[in-house]
């Protein structure tokens, strides 16, 4: 992490910040909607870069950082998910299968 200097005042950044998107969509999609995953992840990381580059407030660093790590998990179990259900059509179609 850069040891920079960001203005005390929100409304000197050029770009409103996502880290409550980023954290509602990652509890969503740990918790409802695993689909939802990939996406607070991915927005999780362009606000940490929004955050580091000196466009967004540095202060909801730990919003946007806990949204991603929950679209992490969100994604990993949509991964497991998947792979669970494509086994069990497998398991489906070679036990009853023509």
């Amino acid at each position: 992490m850069t040891d920079q200097q960001f203005p005390t005042d929100p409304s000197r950044y050029p770009e409103p910040s996502q880290a409550t998107t980023v954290l509602v969509l990652g509890i969503l999609g740990l918790v409802a909607c695993q689909v939802l995953g990939p996406f607070a992840w991915v927005m999780g990381n362009r606000e940490l870069e929004a955050i580091d580059a000196g466009r967004r407030p540095p202060e909801n660093r730990g919003t946007a950082n806990a949204g991603k790590v929950l679209g992490i998990v969100g994604t990993v179990l949509l991964a497991l998910v998947s792979i669970f259900i494509i086994i069990i059509v497998v398991t489906w179609v070679n036990a009853f299968g023509t």
